[in-house]
């Protein structure tokens, strides 16, 4: 069977890599196999030195003294790392492990209920998928998403039951933390704390939660690929990592590529929370002004931030290269 009819094959079981697992196979399917080349190039590079991630605690950060401290740890992660772990946030834990157990309780259902709200269509406020890429990309991720976007004001009736209070409380306390950080990020970039907040870095959001059960053959898939995210800031639950700042910032702030391993141990879960900015709109971005100069000069080309958003969920995202094709 060709790659394409096996892919169509599995996508419209409408039960995604959970499906699989529930069916107590013990090798995976082909379109999950990674290419060997890359199986070996990563055995190679095993062996490698372990990272130390980042941590900002934001206790007292509307202290003087204590947020300009803050803000200079945010400037040399954003600098540096391209991402940093937030601790004393302001999120309630119960908040944290609701959304969490939401996004576990909709994944775990009965897949009846869960095919409801299957769908490929990006459009759609809410949807049920596994690889938004699955027909753009070389390999298939073992991992299956529920898609909720707030972009808009939405009923929480349309959310599935299984999440629908986790999620309406989550998003309340994270547009909080998103616009909290920008303001941090703002300063880091010697600006006005409301600048990114003001262009409308964090009008609209969206959740995914990815649930990625247990791999029979871990060594030979990928959980998530090697990537950039879409948008201005993720927030992980615990992780942020930035992405089209790197834009605006003009090359000062780095976009992490990153990725998630397959496991035998399963499931994993999480939670990535996008600010992307109003990506239905045809608003143009580009390197912020006031970080340009003759010796300074612009990197990267104005893009409208729809333009920006189309490109990355029409491109596999092993193929995705985020701001290289915005190079000036």
């Amino acid at each position: 069977m060709e790659r394409i009819e096996k892919l169509k094959a599995f996508d419209e079981t409408k039960a995604g890599v959970k499906g699989l697992t529930d069916s107590g196979l013990m090798k995976i399917p082909d379109i999950f196999v990674r290419p060997s080349e890359e199986i070996a190039a990563e055995e190679f590079t095993h062996n490698r030195t372990q990272i130390q991630v980042p941590v900002i605690d934001l206790t007292d950060v509307q202290k003087p003294d204590r947020r300009k401290q803050i803000v200079e740890e945010v400037r040399i992660a954003s600098e540096t790392w391209g991402f940093f772990q937030v601790v004393n946030h302001g999120i309630p834990q119960t908040v944290l492990d609701g959304m969490i157990e939401g996004v576990r309780q909709f994944h775990e259902q009965d897949v009846e209920e869960k095919m409801k709200y299957y769908s490929r269509d990006i459009k759609k406020m809410v949807r049920f998928s596994c690889n938004y890429d699955l027909f753009e990309s070389k390999t298939a991720n073992w991992r299956d998403t529920l898609s909720i976007s707030i972009a808009d004001q939405i009923d929480p009736q349309e959310l599935p039951a299984s999440c629908r209070v986790s999620s309406v409380e989550y998003s309340k306390h994270v547009k909080i933390l998103g616009n909290n950080l920008l303001g941090l990020l703002s300063e880091a970039l010697g600006l006005e704390t409301d600048h990114l907040e003001n262009m409308e870095c964090s009008k609209g959001h969206s959740f995914h939660g990815h649930y990625y059960p247990a791999c029979p053959e871990p060594e030979l898939a990928i959980g998530t690929t090697k990537h950039s995210d879409l948008g201005f800031l993720t927030i992980l639950l615990q992780n942020q990592i930035i992405s089209s700042l790197q834009l605006v910032s003009n090359g000062k702030f780095k976009s992490c590529e990153h990725r998630v391993i397959a496991s035998r141990i399963g499931p994993r879960i999480s939670v990535a929370c996008f600010f992307r900015g109003p990506v239905k709109e045809a608003k143009i971005y580009g390197p912020i002004e006031e970080l340009i100069s003759e010796e300074n000069p612009a990197i990267y080309r104005e893009v409208s931030i729809n333009e920006y958003a189309m490109k990355f969920l029409t491109t596999g995202l092993d193929n995705y290269r985020a701001l290289d094709y915005y190079k000036v």
